[in-house]
C-alpha cells in the first residue's frame, strides 16, 4: 500500500534556453563561425567570377568559352591568397610559373576572412560567441574547406594552382585576415605607453611615409613616360574592351607598382630577370638586355644608361621616411628619457624593416621559367636597407625634437609664470574725481567703487604696467645700443615714466544680468595677458609691438 500513499513525484520541467550545456552552446557558436568562414569564401570567389565573366562577355574573340573564364577567375582567387599559379599554354610547351600577387586583388578576400572573424565575436550579437582562438580556427577551417575545392577546380584550367605554394601560403593569409578581425571585435586593443607601443607608432608613420614617397614616384614616371605607356597599351589591345581589360589589370597591379617605387628609393632597386638590376645608384642591369615584357607599368620604367638627377631624387623616399620615424619617436619622448626616444626610434626602424620585406615578397616573384624566375625587389635586400635609412635618420632626429620639445615646453612654463606673477601684482585703486559731488540714488560712492569697477580698473592698471616694463626693457636695449655706438658710459637715464603717462582706465560698463557679474574683469585679465604676448614678440631692430605703440619711456614726456 505504500506504493499509492507515497507522494507522487512533480514532473520535470523542460530546459529553459539559458540552462543548455555549456558544451553545446559553444559547439553551435564554433559551427556559425565555421559556416561564416565558408561564405566569405564564396562571396570572394562570386564577386571575382563576376568580374572575369564581364571581360569575357565583353571581349569580340574570347580565347574560350564561359568554363574557360570561371577556371581563370578561380586562379586569379587563388593568386589573390599567394598561391603560384601554371602557365600550360606557353611558347615553349614548358610548364612556366606564375607567381607575382595583384595587391588590390588581395583586399576583397581578406576583408571577407576579417569580417567573417569579426562578425562571429561581435558582443552585441545574442547568440552565443565563441572564444577568440576558437572563432579564428573556425573561420579559417570553413574558409580553406573553400579553398581546397577551388583548387581541385582550377586543375582542369589553363592556369592550375601550384600546390606546394598553396598549401603554404592560403592558410597563412586567411589566418592572418582572421586574426585581425578578432582583434577588431574588441576594440583593437594596442600596448600601452612604453617603447614597444611607441616603436609601433613610429614605425606606422614611417611605413605610411615611405608609401606616400613611392607613390609619387611611381606617378611622375608615368607622367614622364606618358608616350610609351600609351604605345604599350595600343599595342596588347586594339579594341576597347581588350584596353579595358589591360587597364583593369594594371590597377590591380599598381600597388605593387609603389612598392617597387619603394625599393628604388631605397637602393637595391628590383631586378627584370635574372642577372638585370634597376637601382638609383649606378646603371641598369648587369646585363646587356633584360627582361622586361611589355606592359604598361613597365613602360615607365627608366632606360639603359647612368644615373642621373631624376634617379638621384629617388633618394628622398628613405630620407622622409627616417624624418617621419623621427619625429613621431621624439615627440612621444618629451617627458622620457632620451634613452627612450632612441630605443623607440631603433625599435621602429627594425618593425618598418620587416614590413618592408614582407610587402616587397608579396609584390615580386616569377614570371615565368628560365630569367623570368626573379621579377621584382628582393625581400632580404630591401628589408634590411628600410631598417638601416630609419635607424641612420631616425634616432638622431627623434634627440633632436625631444630637445626641441622640452626647450619648448620650459619656454611655455616661464611664460605662464610671468603672466601668473603680473596678474598676482597689487595695484592701488584709482583716485576719486576731485570736486565730485554726492552719487545719485543707486551709484557707488566717489572712492568706493563696486566689485566690477574695481575688476575693470585693475586688469587695466595690470595690463599698463606690463605694456611700461616692455617699454623700459626696450628703452635700455636701444640706449645701450646707441651709447656702444657712440663709445659713451653704458648707463640709460631713469626708465620711471611720467606719473601723467598711465591713461585713464576704460570707461566701466554697466553689468549686465545676462552675462554675470565678471564679464568685465575676465576681459581686463585678456588685456594683460595680451600685453604679456605683445611683449614676447617685440622686434629688436624697430622695438614695435603687436600694440603698435613705441613710446620711449626714459624720455619726458612731450609737453600737451
Amino acid at each position: 500500500m505504500t506504493h499509492l500513499t507515497a507522494p507522487r513525484p512533480s514532473p520535470v520541467p523542460p530546459p529553459a534556453p539559458d540552462d543548455v550545456p555549456v558544451q553545446g552552446r559553444r559547439s553551435a557558436a564554433l559551427a556559425t563561425a565555421f559556416v561564416r568562414g565558408g561564405v566569405a569564401a564564396c562571396l570572394g570567389i562570386g564577386a571575382l567570377a563576376v568580374l572575369v565573366t564581364a571581360v569575357w562577355i565583353s571581349s569580340p574573340y574570347p580565347d574560350g568559352g564561359a568554363d574557360s573564364a570561371l577556371h581563370t577567375a578561380a586562379g586569379l582567387w587563388l593568386l589573390a591568397h599567394g598561391a603560384d599559379l601554371i602557365r600550360t599554354d606557353t611558347v615553349s610547351g614548358v610548364p612556366a610559373p606564375l607567381g607575382v600577387t595583384p595587391l588590390l586583388l588581395c583586399v576583397l578576400p581578406m576583408y571577407l576572412a576579417h569580417r567573417a572573424a569579426r562578425d562571429t565575436l561581435d558582443p552585441g550579437d545574442t547568440r552565443p560567441v565563441p572564444s577568440p582562438a576558437g572563432a579564428v580556427a573556425a573561420v579559417t577551417g570553413g574558409y580553406l574547406l573553400v579553398a581546397a575545392v577551388v583548387v581541385i577546380y582550377t586543375e582542369a584550367g589553363a592556369f592550375p594552382a601550384d600546390l606546394v605554394s598553396a598549401g603554404c601560403w592560403t592558410p597563412v593569409t586567411v589566418f592572418a585576415a582572421a586574426c585581425v578581425g578578432a582583434w577588431s571585435a574588441h576594440g583593437r586593443p594596442l600596448p600601452g605607453r612604453g617603447t614597444a607601443a611607441d616603436a609601433l607608432g613610429a614605425a606606422g608613420h614611417a611605413l605610411a611615409a615611405l608609401l606616400g614617397a613611392g607613390g609619387l614616384l611611381v606617378v611622375g614616371a608615368l607622367l614622364w613616360h606618358v608616350g610609351a605607356v600609351q604605345v604599350s597599351l595600343g599595342a596588347l589591345a586594339g579594341e576597347w574592351s581588350g584596353r579595358l581589360a589591360v587597364t583593369l589589370l594594371a590597377l590591380m597591379l599598381l600597388p605593387n607598382a609603389v612598392v617597387w617605387g619603394v625599393a628604388y628609393g631605397l637602393g637595391p632597386g628590383f631586378v627584370l630577370g635574372t642577372g638585370a638590376l634597376v637601382g638609383p645608384f649606378g646603371p641598369l642591369g648587369h646585363t646587356a638586355t633584360p627582361a622586361r615584357p611589355d606592359f604598361p607599368l613597365l613602360a615607365a620604367l627608366p632606360g639603359p644608361g647612368p644615373a642621373g638627377w631624376a634617379h638621384w631624387a629617388a633618394g628622398a623616399v628613405p630620407v622622409l621616411a627616417g624624418l617621419a620615424l623621427g619625429r613621431r619617436a621624439g615627440r612621444s619622448a618629451y617627458d622620457r628619457p632620451a634613452r627612450h626616444a632612441a630605443l623607440a626610434a631603433l625599435g621602429a626602424a627594425g618593425f618598418c624593416g620587416v614590413a618592408v620585406a614582407v610587402l616587397t615578397a608579396l609584390a615580386g616573384g616569377p614570371l615565368g621559367a628560365g630569367r623570368l624566375a626573379a621579377f621584382g625587389p628582393v625581400w632580404w635586400q630591401t628589408g634590411p636597407a628600410a631598417a638601416l635609412w630609419c635607424a641612420v635618420l631616425g634616432v638622431p632626429t627623434a634627440l633632436v625634437v625631444r630637445a626641441w620639445g622640452r626647450w619648448s615646453a620650459r619656454r611655455a612654463t616661464a611664460a605662464r609664470a610671468v603672466a601668473a606673477r603680473v596678474m598676482a601684482a597689487p595695484v592701488p585703486a584709482p583716485a576719486g574725481k576731485p570736486g565730485a559731488g554726492k552719487p545719485e540714488a543707486g551709484e557707488p560712492e566717489a572712492g568706493k567703487p563696486d566689485a566690477e569697477q574695481r575688476s575693470v580698473r585693475t586688469g587695466n592698471a595690470r595690463a599698463w604696467d606690463v605694456r611700461t616694463w616692455g617699454v623700459r626693457a626696450r628703452g635700455a636695449r636701444a640706449w645701450s645700443r646707441l651709447v656702444r655706438w657712440r663709445g659713451g658710459p653704458a648707463e640709460p637715464p631713469s626708465a620711471a615714466p611720467a606719473p601723467d603717462a598711465r591713461p585713464a582706465p576704460l570707461p566701466v560698463p554697466a553689468p549686465s544680468p545676462a552675462h554675470g557679474g565678471g564679464s568685465a574683469g575676465a576681459l581686463a585679465r585678456l588685456d594683460a595677458l595680451e600685453a604679456l604676448d605683445a611683449l614676447e614678440g617685440l622686434d629688436d631692430e624697430t622695438g614695435e609691438d603687436g600694440y603698435g605703440v613705441m613710446p620711449a619711456a626714459w624720455e619726458p614726456p612731450k609737453p600737451g
